[in-house]
């Protein structure tokens, strides 16, 4: 079994946020990481400018690891990785 991981992993759970404002979107995606189980992927849909500027970043500094953004033209399909237990 790989370690490594392709960002065309298909996603457990897809969040459709293109449309919501900052900071909701960044508080959905979180909320939406921590109902889901440790180890699974989330993709998240935002739209281009604030959100994809900010929500990554934010989710970067609450732990969350960022595996890719994908830009789709008219928004940004983000895979974020809800961790392991933390200690």
């Amino acid at each position: 079994m790989s370690n490594s991981t392709v960002s065309t992993e298909t996603p457990d759970a897809q969040l459709d946020l293109r449309g919501t404002p900052c900071p909701i979107n960044f508080v959905r995606t979180k909320l939406r990481l921590e109902q889901m189980t440790p180890g699974s992927l989330l993709e998240v849909w935002l739209d281009p400018g604030e959100p994809i500027e900010q929500v990554p970043d934010s989710l970067a500094m609450e732990g969350y690891p960022i595996e890719a953004v994908e830009d789709h033209t008219n928004y940004f399909a983000l895979k974020v990785r809800r961790p392991l237990a933390s200690a």
